[in-house]
């Protein structure tokens, strides 16, 4: 699991009987990049050490692949302490996809709110990628409504599922992904085998280590290892690092990591006010704007200009309304949308 508004996954790659004896330099791969030789016992001792020991978390104990979009897409933004709370109250409340395709968007979107799981769409998408599995919307023709997608191009045609959250379900939940690569695994990838700062260096470092068929646990194993060993500051003998023998960084002493762009401050952001619309209309109800206004901001001005003026507040809801999340009346009425 990872942030994203949505990072590139890897590719898949067909690997041949001549590729496996291959060296780093030989293997079709962009140029900077070069693995070990001994790829095999490389995959060995990442999968051996993921298996024998790893951070527990409920979605790791389930292939149910609703339960696992639920929580790829709450820990997009959030803490996975913080996600593991919510994850067992979304489950409770809307516990698969006819449930949630059942439910009000009003109400999902104010869980999501009232849980402060990020961005606000991602609980719309949600409820729509449940509707489109419910009727049979979703993967081709050849799914019966209710059934998921198994494979990452036909997870993509649920609503808000982009690449990584797409193989991260095929991996997770069917065993069927390609190589999931997040911030976690670029950080890796860089330090372990020296992989150039760039995206198609990391993608195809990530498809040619992954071994074929090992999908769930090779994800989970390579994002674990950043997790608690590679992290900013590693810690590598502590955590038992299985690569050390490999890493490029633990040779050097150079543990420099990947640039990671930074995300905008949430206090007060747009977002932020747009959080706390969602927010008051959950709490409160339907509300005129000016009755909505000191509850978006303490020092709202209805006649004045600028940020926390009614004409601003008009905007910040138009928007929200354009998202489909909230409906504004002619009368000037705001109301979550269901």
């Amino acid at each position: 699991m990872s942030t994203e508004e949505d990072p590139d996954a890897a590719s898949d790659r067909d690997a041949t009987d001549s590729d496996a004896d291959a060296t780093g330099a030989d293997r079709d791969l962009p140029d900077g990049v070069s693995l070990p030789d001994d790829l095999d016992a490389v995959q060995d001792a990442l999968l051996s050490w993921y298996r024998e020991d790893h951070r527990s978390f409920p979605w790791r104990e389930t292939t149910d692949p609703y339960a696992i979009l639920v929580s790829e897409v709450m820990s997009q933004q959030t803490q996975l302490s913080r996600v593991e709370t919510a994850w067992h109250e979304f489950l409770e409340r809307w516990p698969d996809a006819a449930a949630l395709a059942d439910a009000d968007r009003a109400d999902v979107v104010a869980f999501w709110t009232d849980h402060s799981l990020g961005y606000n769409n991602r609980a719309k998408y949600l409820h729509e990628a449940a509707r489109q599995v419910t009727d049979g919307e979703a993967g081709g023709d050849d799914l019966a409504a209710g059934e998921f997608p198994t494979d990452p191009d036909g997870l993509q045609d649920l609503h808000g599922v982009g690449p990584y959250t797409a193989n991260a379900v095929a991996s997770f939940a069917f065993n069927e992904g390609d190589a999931v690569v997040d911030t976690n695994v670029k950080r890796v990838v860089y330090r372990a085998f020296d992989v150039p700062d760039d995206d198609a260096a990391f993608e195809a470092a990530a498809a040619e280590l992954m071994p074929a068929g090992e999908s769930r646990d090779w994800n989970n194993g390579i994002m674990e290892l950043g997790g608690v060993a590679c992290e900013k500051t590693p810690s590598c003998d502590e955590a038992g690092c299985p690569w050390r023998q490999w890493c490029h960084a633990y040779r050097t002493g150079d543990f420099t990591a990947p640039d990671v762009p930074t995300q905008p401050p949430y206090e007060g952001s747009r977002r932020q006010k747009r959080a706390r619309v969602l927010s008051a209309l959950s709490e409160h109800g339907s509300q005129a704007l000016d009755e909505l206004g000191p509850r978006v901001r303490v020092d709202y001005a209805p006649e004045g200009d600028g940020d926390g003026s009614r004409e601003w507040l008009r905007g910040l809801v138009e928007d929200l309304e354009a998202d489909e999340l909230v409906t504004l009346g002619e009368n000037g009425t705001v109301e979550l949308r269901r």
